[in-house]
């Protein structure tokens, strides 16, 4: 069993590292309260038979869209698109939307201009408008088809963490209910005492390695590459370090170019079959002097961090990202930031 990560008092009094605690509560509610919706969009979605699903997010939950398109992409066989939002809000262009195009919008507010503005236009075009949200009561929410509730209550942390989580386990449930795929929908039943478990595995080894760095990548693939582009982003959010997320079948292309001499680079392995290769990968950072710190990987020389392989794979990314959470929370405060007020940004974003 893992021993209990032992944070500084400070880190532990943070609102990142209370609100990113409670998880698996947020989950474990939301599975509950959200299951009639699910039931509903389920069938609405088989009865419809979409052709194509479009993505439209910011920040965090753009990254909780990247793990929307493996899913989907892998359970229902549909091409999945992002929609930068200022193609509707800036260039004014109306998309070419059919009847046949799911348009998913993803986000904690529901108010962001280019966001309400591209929902809008998507479904002037005639495609079917599903908005995952945590305020409900939100202009984004009033011109949905369906709304579901990310139910992660009030997060007054500047980094975004429990809602994040509620982003990936309601796309879960959606794809489960949308697929009927019954090994899915138990999986999410699983969840919470998955995601309660990986709070509780110490991951404090890697601040060492980290905890000087200026520069790192953030190495996946498929379901958890969006872990990686989320782990990057708080990383740059409340550690102050420049990281960069990337495609494990990117990275031995022109960006191994900068890998040497120290450089630090954090692995979350997939548990599918996008993870078969990554230990060699490991051992290649490794033998251009990279600094690796890995999580499910083992591989002489790397920072082993403790993860739960056996999970499903829909739920294995969320159990990554709360471990992680945890971590960075630590961090954070080690390196001397407050991850609650990160420089220069604040919780609502309103992008035109």
């Amino acid at each position: 069993m893992n021993a209990l990560m032992q944070f500084p008092s400070a880190a532990e009094n943070t609102l990142m590292f209370s609100e990113a605690r409670d998880s698996a509560n947020v989950v474990a509610w939301q599975t509950e309260h959200n299951r009639a919706i699910y039931g509903r969009l389920g069938a609405a979605l088989r009865a419809r038979a979409p052709q194509l699903v479009v993505t439209c997010a910011r920040g965090s939950s753009d990254n909780a869209a990247t793990y929307a398109k493996y899913l989907i992409e892998t359970r229902l066989a549909l091409p999945v698109l992002s929609h930068a939002p200022s193609i509707s809000s800036v260039y004014r262009v109306n998309p070419l939307l059919q009847q046949g195009t799911l348009f998913i919008v993803i986000s904690q507010s529901g108010k962001s201009p280019d966001i309400v503005e591209s929902a809008r236009r998507a479904k002037e075009s005639g495609a079917m408008v599903v908005a995952l949200l945590n305020v409900t009561d939100s202009p984004l929410a009033a011109l949905a088809d369906f709304v579901i509730p990310l139910c992660a209550g009030e997060e007054k942390s500047v980094a975004a963490t429990k809602s994040f989580i509620a982003s990936l386990s309601a796309i879960a449930s959606m794809v489960a209910h949308w697929s009927e795929d019954n090994d899915l929908r138990r999986a999410v039943v699983t969840a919470p005492s998955a995601l309660a478990q990986s709070w509780a595995t110490d991951w404090s080894a890697a601040e060492r390695p980290l905890l000087k760095a200026t520069n790192l990548y953030v190495v996946s693939r498929g379901l958890s590459l969006a872990i990686a582009q989320e782990a990057a982003l708080k990383l740059k959010e409340t550690c102050g370090i420049h990281a960069e997320a990337i495609s494990a079948a990117e990275v031995r292309h022109g960006p191994m170019a900068i890998v040497r001499d120290g450089f630090p680079v954090l692995m979350f392995a997939p548990n599918d079959e996008t993870g078969a290769d990554f230990d060699k990968l490991a051992r290649d950072f490794l033998s251009r002097d990279a600094a690796v710190v890995g999580a499910g990987i083992r591989a002489n020389g790397a920072t082993s961090l403790a993860v739960d392989g056996a999970l499903h794979p829909a739920i294995y990314p969320l159990s990554l990202i709360q471990s992680f959470y945890r971590f960075a929370a630590s961090l954070s405060v080690a390196r001397g930031f407050d991850p609650d007020r990160p420089p220069f940004l604040s919780k609502v974003t309103e992008t035109v």
